[in-house]
This record gives structure tokens, sequence and C-alpha cells, in this order.
């Protein structure tokens, strides 16, 4: 039976270090000051043979509700409402504050099993301050190290008496038929798991990434305020639209390189860039008052390079006056400034108002299939044929360059190889006739194409001149 577990505390006691090590990847970002978690980050864990979902949050701070403080305890104890267990940390080697004793409150109040964690008790200081935990009256204190992985034994018999149900073995049943592993089928070939389609959200600082994704999700999910750079880490959620499967990525603002200073700012827009890599559609969210700036198109241009197919959704759409023209504005710019993703959809939308969502889910799941799209090598060639009748290659030193051959390698992004003579000499504008032409005859907009090309071999190359 699987189950979740809130790693609470306030900041700088070691959560997100531990969520680390529980999920076996460095999937939230530390750093030594505090406060570096705002929001609530979820993955599944592992603890001995035990596999259940865990949730890192921020550090519990004193602030009135609208506050930025305030905002980000919400989303504590929204963590600790959703969890099955609590993991309630403080920092041995510091010892029991007067805010740990505030906070025990907190979770004493959830009536959760609760687990009362003393991290950093390496060495004898660690030692020491882990007694102080008998203080706060909520159980034996387990001693461990979250950055060296010492007490994770301690921390599993700790759970497994926490939650009895939830972490006894199954029962085995003789007669049963034991289920196949998921990839594999009878006779133990793989077969296509169903995943969630990856997207990323990305955008400048303060575009409205995090408050589209709660507008989505219909619920105050992710943090949210006037204050730009709010998001740090890259937060992953799973919902179902209409049927689909998505897991969507909110990211930090990027700003452009140079400006960047801050080394957790320089942390975060990995992070994002991380995102890029291994998304499939990439939702740029531009500012719609404020489009199309430089950080903009350096962007669109990133995800063009990586490979992903990619959305440009015009946030705050609700702030513009006479929409009709301004989005046919919008249209043309976005084809004379991008033509590397030329017919990419332009989506106006509000995640305030929740006007738009549907049409960006649509221009998502549409991108996708662009992406993913395979052509027949035989339509192909048809299209060959014309578009060299059309407009045959240059001549280069007096030879015609010939194009024999064209065919799909793949998809994700559409992957097209050339056959033909000379082709290391084809001009880079004859190379933009040919993806525009598979654009158009293929309805492949916005999607990043890419050419090879292949050339016969000479059989005189290596051979010696003849004397005359």
């Amino acid at each position: 039976m699987t189950f979740r577990i809130a790693i609470i505390g306030r900041p700088n006691v070691g959560k997100s270090t531990l969520f680390n090590r529980l999920v076996g990847k460095k999937l939230a970002l530390v750093d030594d000051r505090p406060g570096v978690t705002r929001d609530r980050r979820e993955g599944e864990a592992k603890l001995g043979d035990l596999v259940f979902s865990i949730i890192d949050t921020a550090g519990l701070e004193e602030g009135p509700e609208a506050s930025l403080p305030g905002r980000m305890r919400a989303q504590t104890e929204r963590a600790i409402e959703e969890a099955d267990a609590i993991f309630f940390l403080f920092d041995a080697r510091q010892g029991l504050t007067p805010d740990d004793r505030m906070f025990a409150n907190l979770v004493r109040r959830a009536d959760k099993p609760l687990i009362l964690v003393a991290n950093k008790a390496e060495g004898r200081a660690g030692e020491a301050g882990a007694f102080e935990g008998y203080d706060l009256g909520l159980g034996d204190p387990v001693p461990l190290s979250a950055e060296h992985g010492d007490g994770f034994a301690e921390l599993y018999a700790a759970l497994l008496e926490a939650l009895p149900e939830q972490t006894a073995a199954p029962a085995e049943d003789e007669d049963s038929v034991p289920p196949l592993a998921l990839g594999d089928d009878e006779d133990g070939s793989e077969l296509d798991p169903t995943k969630p389609l990856r997207v990323a959200v990305v955008g400048r600082p303060n575009a409205g990434k995090s408050t589209l994704l709660n507008a989505i999700l219909g619920q105050e999910r992710l943090l949210t305020g006037p204050e730009p750079g709010l998001t740090r880490d890259t937060i992953g959620v799973e919902f179902d639209w209409n049927g689909r499967q998505v897991k969507m990525f909110d990211t930090a603002g990027l700003r452009r390189r140079a400006k960047v200073e801050d080394k957790l700012e320089k942390l975060a827009g990995q992070d994002a860039l991380r995102a890029i890599k291994f998304a499939e559609v990439v939702v740029l969210l531009l500012d719609a008052t404020i489009p199309f700036e430089k950080q903009d198109l350096t962007l669109a241009d990133l995800v063009e390079r990586e490979g992903r197919a990619l959305v440009i959704g015009l946030n705050k759409w609700d702030l513009i006056e006479h929409r009709g023209a301004k989005l046919s504005e919008l249209k043309e710019e976005a084809a004379r400034l991008l033509p590397q993703v030329k017919g990419a959809p332009v989506v106006p939308l509000s995640g305030a108002t929740r006007e738009g969502l549907d049409k960006l889910m649509r221009a998502v799941f549409a991108a996708h299939e662009v992406w993913n799209r395979r052509i027949s090598t035989a339509r192909l060639n048809r299209w060959l044929a014309g578009a060299l009748e059309a407009s045959p290659p240059p001549a280069v030193s007096g030879r015609r360059i010939k194009i024999r051959y064209i065919t799909q390698l793949r998809a994700r992004p559409p992957y097209f190889l050339l056959f033909g003579n000379q082709l290391d000499a084809l001009p880079a504008s004859y190379e933009r006739y040919l993806v525009n032409g598979l654009r158009q005859a293929f309805d492949l907009p916005g999607a990043p194409i890419r050419i090879s090309k292949r050339m016969g071999d000479n059989p005189y190359a290596d051979s010696k001149p003849r004397r005359k």
C-alpha cells in the first residue's frame, strides 16, 4: 500500500537534503543559506523495501497570512493535510530553538503519525543535541545525518512502527499468478507503458507561470505572489486533462545570464534548463503587455535547438485592449522574429481569469502530435520531385548539386536524411527552402525540423591523375 510522508521543520534543518537522499536524486535545490525551498515538491522515495511518496516543504516561519512566509506556511499546511505521516526535523547540532517548539504545536494539532528526526546528528555535538528532542514530547528522536547517509536503519524502523498497516508486507496468495513486470509481456518483449505528456512552462520572471499552473489544476498548488523570482525549484505536477495524462513542470523565471549573479538564481536557472531538455512540449509564457523581449527570443531559440515542440502563450491577456488587432499583430511578429519555429501556435490566455486554458492545452496536444509525426518515404519523394522541379539546387563550380532521395530517420522532432552528390556545398538558403516546403506540404507548424545529408562515395577520389 502506498503512502505519503511530509518533511516539516524550520528553515535550514536539512529537509531538502533528506528529500534528495530518499528519492536518490538531487531534485531539490540545496544551499547553506536558509529559506531555499519555497514550494512543496513531491517525489518517489525508497527506504529499505518501502516505496512511498515524499513531500519536501518550505521552512516554517512566522508571518502574516498575506506575506511571503505566510503563503509559504500555507503550502506546508496543505502538505501536512495530504500526508499520512510527518517527518518533523530539527537541527541536532544547534539543538532545539523557540521556533522548533512553536512549530511542534502545529504538527501536534495535525493529529497524524509523527516521527521526530534529529538531523545533522553526526559527531559529539550532534549526539548531545539529538537528546534535546525529548523535550518536545513528540516521541523518541531518530538521530541521523541526511548528508552522510547515517541513521536510516533507525528511520526505517520508526516508519514501520508509525504506519504498521501501510508498511505491512502484502499477504501472499499461493494460487495467484504473479503480475507481469511493467514493461514486459508474456514473451519477454518490451511494452510501451502509458506515460504522461511532459510539458515545461518557461519564461522570464513574473510572467505568471505558477499562476497559470494553479489555474489549470484548479487549486493553489504552487506559491504565487507579486514578488518576481518566487519559484526556485522546478516543480512537476501530474493531472488529467480530458482523459489525457499530463505532467507539467513549473520553472524558475529565466533572466539574461549576464544579469544573474546570485548562486541560488544560477542553480534555479540550471534546473529550469534541465526541464526544457527532458520535456516533450515547452510552453514559452510571455507577458502579453511586454512580449517578445530579447530574453523571450533567446528562450525560443533554445527550445528549438533542444528539439522540443514549442507553444507560445500570451499571458495576462485580460489586460489587453483591442484584442483582435493585437493578436494579429503579435502572430505576425512571432513569424518575423522566430522563423526557425515558423507556425508555432500563439495562444492568448490569462492565468488570473482562467481564460484560454482549453485553447492552450489543445495547442499543447496538437504540437505534440506534430512533433511525433512520421511521413512515408514514398510521400516524401513525391514532394521532393516537385520541389526540385520548382526550384532546382544551384550549381557549384560549374557542377549542379544533385538531390536524389529523401527519407525520414525518426520523429521527436522530425528528422530527415537527404541523399545526393555535393550536398556539403548545399547553401543554407536552399536548405531553408526545403524545410519550409516540408512544413507546408506535411503540416508541420512550429516543429523543429532537422536535415542531415549523405553523399555517395566518389570512386575516383583517391585515383592518381593520368599522365599525358
